[in-house]
C-alpha cells in the first residue's frame, strides 16, 4: 500500500515528539513501540503490560504507536525514530537480510501466523484439499507471498483469484468461494454478516511454520543496549501470559480508547480464537515461554519461502535474528495448572 510523504513526515514527527517527551516517570527508561495496525486484542499483551505495570515493574516507560491503513510504521524503526516494531511475520526478517536492512527480530509473540482461509459449509469446500479448485479472494500482499506457496505446495490457481478489498460480502454471496483472513477477525465478521459460521482453516496447521507477531530491533540496540531489549521482551511476555489467562479489562479498555471502532464482543471472539488455536502459547512456548523461536523453525520456513520464489534463497538468515532474548522460560509459571 502505498503512503504520501505527507502522512509519512507526519508519523515521524509525532515519532520524534514521543522520544523527545520529558514526561517519563520515576526515571523509567523511555520506549517507543510501534505496531503494524490500529489497537486490537492481537496486540493485547503489550497493552495489559501497560495496563497492569508489568512494563514499570521492567523499569519500562512504554508508549504504543499504533499502525494502521496510513502507516508504515517499520520506516520508523529503520530511521531510529522508535525502538521497537510489531513485525507480522517472517517474511520481512529475510528480506531484510536480503536487503542488508540493519533490523533484528528478537522474539515471537504468536507461535502460529493467524492466517486463515474460510470456506462456506457444505458447498465441497470442507477440507484443506478441497479449497484449490474454489474462487479465491486474496488481497494483493497475501499473493506475493503466502499463495505463491499455496501454488507450489497445495496446487493453488492463479486463474481462480479475484482481489479481496477487505469486504467480506462477495464472498459471502459466492458460497463456492474462499476468502482469506485473520482468524481473530475476519470469521467474526462474516458471522454477523452473514448469519453463518463459515469453515476456518488455519494455514499453520497444514504448514505455513513463520512465527507471527514478532518483536523488531535495530541491531545497534541489540548490541549496545541488550538489558533495555531483554526487559522489553520479558515483560511483553509476561504481559501475554497475564492478557490470556489473568484479569484484562483494564487492557481491553486502553485497546477501546484507542480504537473506538473495537467491541466487547470482538474482542472476547479474538481471545477465544487465540486460546483455542494456540496463537500465542503452543508447542515451544510451553516450556521455553511465550516468545520463543528456535533456529530450526526458522529454517524450515525459510526454505519454503525460498523454494517458493518469495525471498532470495542463499542467505545467511542468522542475521535477521537472535535467540539471545527468549526460550528462558519467562512467564511459564503464569499459565493455567488445570
Amino acid at each position: 500500500m502505498k503512503r504520501s510523504n505527507v502522512i509519512l513526515a507526519a508519523a515521524f514527527a509525532f515519532a520524534s515528539g514521543l522520544l523527545a517527551s520529558p514526561v517519563f516517570a520515576q526515571g523509567r527508561t523511555p520506549v517507543v513501540f510501534a505496531t503494524n495496525w490500529l489497537p486490537e486484542p492481537e496486540h493485547g499483551g503489550h497493552y495489559q503490560a501497560v495496563a497492569d505495570g508489568t512494563y514499570a515493574k521492567y523499569g519500562l516507560d512504554v508508549r504504543i504507536m499504533p499502525g494502521g491503513p496510513q502507516a508504515n510504521n517499520r520506516l520508523l524503526l529503520v530511521a531510529g525514530k522508535v525502538d521497537f516494531y510489531m513485525s507480522a511475520n517472517l517474511i520481512p526478517t529475510f528480506t531484510s537480510v536480503e536487503q542488508n536492512i540493519p533490523v533484528v527480530a528478537v522474539a515471537s509473540m504468536f507461535q502460529k501466523d493467524p492466517f486463515v482461509f474460510m470456506s462456506h459449509p457444505g458447498q465441497g469446500l470442507d477440507t484443506w484439499r478441497d479449497l484449490n479448485k474454489a474462487t479465491a479472494f486474496v488481497g494483493s500482499e497475501t499473493l506475493a507471498n503466502i499463495f505463491q506457496w499455496l501454488k507450489q505446495e497445495y496446487g493453488f490457481r492463479d486463474e481462480n483469484v479475484k482481489p479481496y478489498a477487505f469486504n467480506p460480502a462477495p464472498f459471502i454471496a459466492d458460497r463456492k468461494s474462499i476468502q482469506q483472513g485473520y482468524l481473530t477477525s475476519e470469521p467474526f465478521a462474516v458471522e454477523q454478516a452473514g448469519k453463518f459460521k463459515p469453515n476456518v482453516f488455519l494455514a499453520a496447521d497444514y504448514g505455513f511454520d513463520t512465527y507471527s507477531t514478532l518483536i523488531e530491533a535495530r541491531r545497534d540496540t541489540v548490541e549496545k543496549q541488550p538489558d533495555l531489549v531483554q526487559r522489553f521482551v520479558d515483560a511483553s511476555a509476561i504481559g501475554w501470559a497475564n492478557y490470556l489467562y489473568g484479569d484484562n479489562k483494564a487492557a481491553n479498555a486502553l485497546i477501546k480508547r484507542e480504537n473506538p471502532d473495537m467491541t466487547d464482543a470482538q474482542i472476547a471472539f479474538s481471545i477465544e480464537k487465540m486460546k483455542e488455536y494456540g496463537i500465542v502459547d503452543s508447542g515451544d512456548s510451553l516450556t521455553k515461554g511465550i516468545g520463543a523461536m528456535t533456529d530450526e523453525r526458522i529454517a524450515s520456513f525459510y526454505a519454503k519461502m525460498a523454494k517458493a520464489g518469495v525471498v532470495k534463497p542463499g542467505l545467511d538468515i542468522s542475521k535477521g535474528y537472535t535467540l539471545r532474548f527468549v526460550n528462558k522460560g519467562v512467564g511459564v509459571e503464569l499459565r493455567p495448572k488445570n
